[in-house]
């Protein structure tokens, strides 16, 4: 599993003309699911994302997390983290899990991150999105399940 997490001030999505998922202060979620992910693997990412300090306290310090600020999360699920780009100019996708096992653990993630308090907006799985942000600082987190 791999996200890009992004602190912002605001971010949206929007499918087909139309807002599905729209935050103030908080995270913009890219997940990118791959091959041989599970339940256990989006309960570690979601550990890390919801855990870490990247707000800045009363000293300027990024020393507070999601919920210590009352954040919220904009979770977009993206296959195209996983490209392998190491051969030739097209990206291979191969590494991505199957849509349907992508979609379960998404919505798996999204449900999760609800249940732990922290208010969850999200895109559509698998659809053409626009996606706006204001990047905070910025700040722009790379996580990745192998190396976490």
């Amino acid at each position: 599993m791999r996200v890009v997490l992004q602190r912002v001030s605001s971010a949206s999505v929007t499918v087909e003309e139309t807002i599905t998922g729209s935050i103030g202060q908080g995270y913009l979620v890219l997940l990118g699911v791959a091959h041989g992910d599970d339940r256990t693997t989006a309960d570690l990412m979601l550990d890390k994302v919801l855990g870490l300090r990247l707000f800045s306290d009363d000293a300027g310090k990024m020393n507070l997390s999601i919920s210590e600020v009352g954040g919220s999360l904009l979770v977009v699920s993206q296959f195209t983290l996983l490209a392998d780009t190491r051969r030739g100019r097209r990206p291979s996708f191969i590494n991505a899990a199957k849509p349907d096992e992508a979609d379960t653990l998404y919505q798996y993630f999204v449900a999760e991150a609800g249940a732990r308090g922290v208010p969850v907006q999200t895109g559509r799985f698998g659809a053409m999105m626009q996606v706006a942000l204001v990047n905070d600082g910025p700040v722009t987190i790379i996580i990745d399940s192998e190396m976490s």
